[in-house]
């Protein structure tokens, strides 16, 4: 029988390229001559710090990384930008969470989400991914164009398609 995964996952070399240009971009503004400014990224962790003088740096930073990230063709919704808070010497510093893997939750609306459409799929949440499965290719590509237009608030990926 036909199936496809749905993942959440991260080209953690292609953020290393956007972190890069955008701490280029930092480096060849204007307005950020003189000032901290640093973005460090924790692979362990999975999440990025923003370090800055004020609010209005930290919403050039976010802007200029997010433009990086767009054009190196991630999704910027594998971000989670939290609440600035303060830091050592007057500076403000935000994480910023990086999405990887569905979590339970949202794979449990997923499945639901399949389910109401009485489509004859099956899916089932396996680890951090959803699987799901049809006598008919056609009816996996349905649930991929329901999904994609649910705005779920983590990006999805397609991967693993098997066709009988």
């Amino acid at each position: 029988m036909p199936s496809f995964d749905i993942a959440c996952k991260v080209d953690w070399a292609e953020l290393d390229n956007a972190l890069n240009n955008t701490k280029k971009m930092i480096a060849t503004r204007f307005d950020f001559r003189g000032v901290q400014a640093e973005i460090e990224l924790d692979k362990k962790e999975k999440q990025l710090k923003f370090m800055t003088v004020d609010e209005t740096k930290h919403a050039a930073m976010r802007e200029m990384f997010l433009q990086s990230v767009m054009r190196r063709g991630m999704n910027p919704k594998t971000f989670e930008f939290k609440d600035a808070e303060s830091g050592a010497a007057g500076a403000l510093k935000r994480f910023v969470k990086i999405k990887e893997g569905i979590e339970q939750p949202i794979a449990k609306d997923i499945v639901a989400r399949i389910k109401e459409t009485k489509m004859k799929v099956t899916a089932s949440i396996q680890g951090e991914e959803v699987r799901v499965t049809a006598k008919q290719i056609d009816d996996l590509q349905a649930v991929m164009k329901l999904l994609d237009g649910a705005g779920l608030s983590v990006p999805l990926q397609y991967v693993n398609m098997k066709r009988d």
